[in-house]
């Protein structure tokens, strides 16, 4: 299903391998950006307030253009050998994306 508009993709994880996360975030800014994505929140794990998730040391929320975007920046095999760095140099990675809402109403059926 094509998507209408910008979707989220929320990024939770823990760096295990500094040197592989380091490969990766050399160039993952720059090949985001040109895929039509956009960093909007980086963030490192303060405390929790509420709920029943581990906690992980980052967050990284990036908004894309489109889904289709977001699946043509994995899905590019110029980028392939960018993909396992970031594997590598995680561990208990949470990848989750949301549709961008205006407001409620669509949640709440109004």
């Amino acid at each position: 299903m094509a998507s209408i508009g910008p979707v989220y993709a929320l990024n939770l994880f823990d760096v295990i391998d500094r040197e592989e996360y380091l490969a990766y975030s050399r160039r993952s800014a720059r090949e985001v950006a040109a895929h039509k994505g956009k960093l909007v929140a980086l963030g490192r794990f303060r405390e929790a307030q509420k709920g029943d998730i581990t906690p992980r040391q980052v967050l990284i929320l990036v908004e894309w253009e489109s889904r289709e975007a977001f699946q043509r920046d994995l899905d590019d095999p110029a980028i392939a050998d960018l993909h396992p760095h970031r594997e590598k140099g995680t561990w208990n990675y949470i990848w989750h994306l949301f549709d961008r809402l205006e407001d409620l109403r669509p949640i709440l059926n109004v």
